[in-house]
């Protein structure tokens, strides 16, 4: 019983650590090949790009955007996701709208507020990525990861009773004793 316990322990302890450095790997390695990683919070790309999507944009010159390119820029304190409508090459700005809304944007924007072009999106990870970006979030997954590793060491520990025959530590085969 205490060998079945010590590799339930060791199985889940090794399946929540690979489950911290999984998803830490799904936000560091698309920044290691030059994107930068937003989420969406507005529905004015929709159906596209649905609210809570995690987008992955590359950074482009103005000049090789065209129309019906979907891009990430900066307005006032946030990231804005649209599509290009057009491209004012001679004025320097991009004219934009959300597939969801009626209307163009009533600021085109300016080639220094372009991020980049979005290369990807992918649904409800952007609400994921949260949990890493908030304090309370990385608290969790710093808990999350030690409570895996000392499921490893319980592991290991079980697993020193079982091959002693289970007579437990010295000091309790000397307390036995008297």
């Amino acid at each position: 019983m205490k060998r079945f316990a010590a590799a339930l322990c060791n199985i889940l302890g090794i399946l929540i650590l690979a489950a911290v450095l999984g998803s830490s790997l799904l936000l560091t390695v698309p920044k290691i090949f030059g994107y930068e990683i937003y989420n969406v919070i507005s529905g004015s790309m929709e159906p596209e790009i649905p609210v809570g999507s995690l987008i992955l944009v590359a950074p482009a010159q103005p000049e090789s955007i065209i129309e019906g390119d979907i891009i990430a820029f900066e307005s006032a304190d946030s990231v804005v996701t649209h599509r290009v409508v057009e491209n004012k090459k001679l004025e320097g700005e991009l004219i934009t709208k959300g597939d969801a809304n009626e209307k163009e944007d009533i600021k085109p924007v300016p080639y220094a507020n372009l991020i980049g072009r979005v290369e990807r999106h992918v649904p409800y990870m952007g609400q994921y990525m949260v949990i890493y970006t908030t304090n309370v979030g990385k608290i969790y997954m710093i808990c999350f990861a030690a409570c895996g590793a000392m499921l490893n060491v319980l592991a290991g520990r079980l697993r020193d009773r079982a091959k002693k025959g289970g007579k437990g530590s010295k000091w309790e085969r000397e307390s036995e004793q008297l």
